[in-house]
């Protein structure tokens, strides 16, 4: 079973309120599900559009072809009308009646006029579960938690009103859901947010930045249950030198941007390397250059990331792939953080950030906080040297005032052991290959290898890095069933470049081909460069939509076997 409902109309209309309350209800109802936003650069007005994935197996994205149009306004009907199904159900506001047999009017309108004139887009949930033949236990329960306690009451009876205004059209559903009572559904940003405060994050400073404010929203709703301060600076480069200012003080420290904030705090990234101070910084990368298209997405970053800042440091980017790694991503990267000192770039992006889905509860008890505070009793403790020379590359660090007697140094300039400035070339080129140490030790110790999908006998092999990795999935095993022998690498970590089961994989006769958000093909670029393996295809897009499975699938059997 796989039923796909699109929520359409503009911006004011209470699309997210309908998805959230909606995607919740099925989820509950033991559906998998798969939640996509798609919204213009406005408050109000525009065509905006949540697309909700229902299936009773897994779900790795979102599908165009649609088995329910809720149309909050006419113009929705006009653009998604083609991708409904040949038995596919438009509801639409007016006087309840079917007018074609596929569009079936709702007086939403009309039944919250009575209770409350705000109130339509519960109406259609209500109309919407009846056409579903869903009861309604589920969705007063999923009322009660979503709306403030005077607000319930007025919310309920419209949701009732709702379903009894139509008549069930689709039944057996719920034929073979599962019980989700060890599953959440979160949406991507909340899970990095909550990876990290359970990594313990102390201090998130952010300036507000499509995508990637649902980071520092969920992060300002948690200060009241955590130990955990919020700020939001001025700007972008304020933003990290705070949060550079509560690592130094000896607290996990994060912040939360896109691409033309990650630009802005550029300079600060070169202070953390100079520094060595441990610090997160995630970008949830939209499409650009500048402004770009701030509400969609893409991976467009991945070069400039991984080249953050002037001159030669080390640093580590990291590409969740789905909303269960994004929880597990916020964790690690703050450990890898304290441990080698430098600033470790999570490489999200809006489709990851604002889709939402179903995953297994997390895994706590395999989550280990590592500080690498230096203690009293350590031998370097005594005539501490904040830089000193190490094999591994790795400095003992102490914060301000926690070592009796000892000062602790920081500066930009290049620096001796204790932190002084110097200008000397020996100790200049000591200190450079002091720091570089630190990404031998991160290979051997913290790089993560690929995932591979697929049998061992390949022809193709898919690559992909950060959200890629779903539709790609879902369009590998379509490929698989038409008997194609094709295997997906989905990587996570992406810099330094993982190479030796690439390396494996890449036999003689093995096509490789890489899938993208962007028009250049960077990661091609990037293996091309760091193994000189031959990528000789990829499959892009960047009109700031994300894949969906078939896509992929359509345009491997186009673009790759067709033109073989």
């Amino acid at each position: 079973m796989d039923f796909n409902i699109l929520i359409g109309g503009e911006a004011g209309q209470g699309l997210k309120t309908v998805d959230n309350i909606l995607g919740k209800i099925l989820f509950r109802e033991g559906f998998n599900i798969f939640s996509s936003k798609d919204f213009m650069s406005r408050i109000r007005g525009g065509h905006n559009f949540m697309q909700l994935r229902i299936s009773d197996e897994e779900l790795y994205g979102p599908d165009n072809d649609l088995d329910l149009l809720i149309a909050l306004n006419e113009e929705s009907v006009e653009i998604h009308r083609d991708q409904l199904k040949d038995d596919g159900i438009v509801l639409i506001e007016g006087e309840n009646e079917v007018i074609d047999g596929r569009t079936i009017l709702v007086p939403a309108s009309v039944i919250a006029k009575d209770i409350n004139p705000k109130g339509v887009n519960t109406v259609f949930v209500g109309a919407a579960l009846k056409i579903m033949d869903l009861e309604l236990d589920t969705a007063r329960g999923v009322v009660k938690e979503y709306f403030d306690v005077e607000l319930v009451e007025d919310n309920i009876k419209l949701l009732e009103r709702g379903y009894n205004a139509v008549d069930s059209i689709y039944d057996n559903l719920k034929e073979n859901v599962s019980d989700k009572s060890e599953e959440v559904f979160i949406d991507g940003n909340s899970a990095l947010g909550y990876g990290a405060l359970t990594g313990g994050l102390r201090f998130y400073s952010a300036y507000p930045m499509s995508p990637s404010t649902g980071i520092m929203n969920f992060l300002a709703g948690q200060q009241k249950n955590f130990d955990l301060v919020v700020e939001q600076a001025e700007d972008e480069l304020a933003a990290l030198n705070m949060a550079l200012g509560g690592s130094y003080s000896g607290i996990r420290s994060m912040t939360g941007t896109s691409g033309g904030g990650l630009a802005l705090m550029n300079e600060a990234i070169g202070l953390a390397g100079i520094t060595e101070t441990p610090v997160v910084i995630a970008d949830v990368q939209r499409p650009g250059p500048a402004t770009g298209l701030p509400t969609r997405t893409g991976q467009g970053d991945l070069l400039f990331a991984i080249n953050s800042a002037q001159d030669e440091f080390p640093l580590m980017v990291i590409a969740p792939r789905d909303q269960e790694d994004l929880f597990y991503t916020g964790f690690r990267a703050l450990n890898i953080a304290d441990k080698y000192q430098i600033p470790v770039i999570v490489l999200s992006d809006q489709f990851n950030g604002d889709s939402s889905k179903n995953v297994d509860e997390f895994n706590f008890d395999s989550l280990k906080i590592n500080r690498h505070l230096i203690s009293e009793d350590d031998p370097d403790a005594k005539d501490y040297k904040r830089y000193k020379f190490t094999e591994d590359g790795i400095s003992p660090r102490a914060y301000p005032g926690q070592l009796k007697g000892e000062i602790v140094l920081v500066d930009s300039d290049e620096h001796d052991e204790e932190g002084h400035i110097v200008e000397d070339a020996e100790t200049r080129t000591k200190m450079v290959d002091k720091r570089a140490r630190k990404m031998d030790k991160l290979i051997q110790e913290d790089l993560q290898e690929p995932k591979y999908y697929g049998d061992e006998d390949i022809d193709y092999l898919l690559l992909t890095w950060g959200s890629s990795y779903g539709p790609t999935r879902e369009a590998l095993e379509l490929l698989q069933e038409d008997g194609i022998k094709v295997g997906l690498l989905s990587f996570n970590d992406v810099w330094p470049l993982p190479k030796e089961q690439l390396e494996d994989l890449s036999c003689d006769g093995v096509e490789l081909i890489t899938v993208e958000l962007n028009s250049t093909a960077q990661f091609g670029s990037l293996i091309a460069s760091e193994t000189l393996l031959d990528v000789k295809q990829s499959i892009l897009k960047y009109d700031g939509r994300p894949f969906t499975g078939k896509e992929i699938y359509n345009r491997f059997l186009d673009e790759v076997i067709d033109n073989g």
